[in-house]
C-alpha cells in the first residue's frame, strides 16, 4: 500500500510506501529536507502535518513533545504516513545543491587496508555508478540485524563507479567491527545514497579551509580531491589532526598534493605524539594549529568542520574568536543515541 505525500511550499506530490518514513521518501525523490541525526532524538527534520495522519515511530519526547504531537508536528526521520499527507517544511534553496535522488546500490568489496591501527579503508565497485557532491555520505547496509551504518565517502566523484569508505572502530559497535573483523574482499554489499548537505559553496569563490579529525578526514578528502581536479584556483587549506602519527593516515599523498598545486596548502597536528619522536610539524589540537596557520584571522573564508563533536566546538570557537561566522561554517557529524547530548552546540546551530 502507498499513500500521496504532498510537501508545502513545494506543491509536490510524491509517493511514500507504507512504512516508509517521511524523510525517506521525500530524499528518494531527490527533495532535501533538513535532518540530521536520524534517530528521533535532535528535532531538525520536525515538520508541520497540515492535512492527514502519521505514526510518530521512536520520536524522542524530548525532540518531540506531547503539546507538539497535540499541534499535528512531526519528526520526518521516523514518521510515516497513515493516509494520504500534506506537509509544511523549512526548504532552503541552495544553488550549489544538486538535489540528487537517494538510490539503492549493489557492489562489492575489491580491497581492505589498515589506514592505521584503528581505520579501515574499504573500497566497493558498484553495479551502477552513483552520482554524488563530494563530502556526501552512504548507508552501508551490513548482515543479519546489525542494521545500515552512515559512512562518508572518502574518494572523489570522478572515481569511475568505485567509492571509497574510511571506517574508524568503535570499542562495542557491532557495524564497524563487522567491517573490521570479518567483512572481505569480495564480499557483495549494499549501499544506499548520497546523503548529505555537506559540500563545497563554490559559487562563493573564495578561500576555503577544511578542519578535520580522525576519520572525519574522509568528507575533506573528497572535497579537496574534487576542487583540485576542477582547477579551483582559490586558496585551499586542509588542517588535519591525530594524536600520533601512526593515526596520521594519507599523510605522503597530502604531501605530495601541497607539491603539485600551489594553491593547496596542508597542515598535521598531532596532539599526543610522543615528546622525543622525530615529529617536525606541528603539536596541539586541530583547532591551535588552525589558530596559528592563519594568525587568528580568518576573514574571507568558507570553513568545513568535520570530526568528533568536541573538536567541531573547539574549532566553531577559534573560527568565531578569528571574525568567522555562522554563514561561512559548515559542519558535518553523524549523530548516535550516544551523542544525543552533543547534538546542537551552544554557540552554533546544526546543520
Amino acid at each position: 500500500m502507498s499513500y500521496a505525500l504532498t510537501i508545502e511550499p513545494l506543491g509536490q506530490t510524491i509517493e511514500i510506501e507504507e512504512g516508509q518514513t517521511i524523510l525517506d521518501a521525500a530524499l528518494r525523490a531527490g527533495i532535501y529536507l533538513p535532518h540530521a541525526c536520524c534517530h528521533g532524538l535532535c528535532a531538525t527534520c520536525k515538520v508541520q502535518v497540515t492535512d492527514g495522519e502519521v505514526e510518530h515511530g521512536e520520536a524522542s519526547s524530548f525532540a518531540l513533545m506531547d503539546f507538539e504531537r497535540d499541534e499535528q508536528k512531526c519528526l520526518a526521520c521516523c514518521a510515516t504516513a497513515q493516509s494520504d499527507l500534506v506537509i509544511e517544511a523549512e526548504i532552503d534553496e541552495d544553488p550549489d545543491a544538486e538535489n540528487l535522488p537517494v538510490r539503492d546500490f549493489d557492489g562489492v568489496v575489491t580491497r581492505i587496508e589498515s589506514l592505521t591501527p584503528s581505520i579501515k579503508g574499504v573500497w566497493i565497485k558498484l553495479d551502477a555508478g552513483m552520482r554524488f557532491q563530494a563530502g556526501q555520505y552512504v548507508n552501508l547496509v551490513l548482515p543479519g540485524d546489525i542494521g545500515s551504518r552512515a559512512f562518508s565517502i572518502a574518494s572523489p566523484p570522478s572515481a569511475d563507479g568505485e567509492v571509497e569508505l574510511n571506517i574508524r572502530i568503535v570499542p562495542g559497535g557491532r557495524g564497524t567491527t563487522h567491517v573490521h573483523e570479518k567483512m572481505q574482499a569480495g564480499d557483495r554489499v549494499r549501499i544506499a545514497g548520497p546523503y548529505g548537505r555537506f559540500f563545497v559553496k563554490k559559487s562563493a569563490d573564495v578561500p576555503v579551509v577544511f578542519m578535520a579529525g580522525g576519520s572525519g578526514l574522509s568528507s575533506p578528502r573528497s572535497m579537496i580531491l574534487d576542487l583540485l581536479e576542477a582547477g579551483f584556483d582559490k586558496p585551499v587549506t586542509l588542517i588535519y589532526g591525530q594524536r600520533s602519527r601512526d593515526e596520521l593516515y594519507y599523510h605522503d599523498a597530502f604531501l605530495a598534493l601541497a607539491e603539485q598545486h600551489t594553491n593547496f596548502r596542508y597542515v598535521p597536528a598531532l596532539s599526543h605524539e610522543p615528546a622525543d619522536s622525530d615529529w617536525q610539524g606541528f603539536r596541539g589540537f586541530v583547532h591551535e594549529a588552525a589558530k596559528a596557520a592563519f594568525d587568528n584571522d580568518f576573514r574571507g573564508h568558507k570553513a568545513y568542520l568535520c570530526g568528533p563533536p568536541l573538536m567541531i566546538e573547539a574549532c566553531i570557537t577559534t573560527l568565531m574568536q578569528g571574525r568567522l561566522f555562522e554563514r561561512d561554517i559548515y559542519t558535518e557529524k553523524f549523530i548516535s543515541a550516544a551523542d544525543a547530548q552533543q547534538v546542537r552546540s551552544p554557540l552554533f546551530k546544526a546543520i
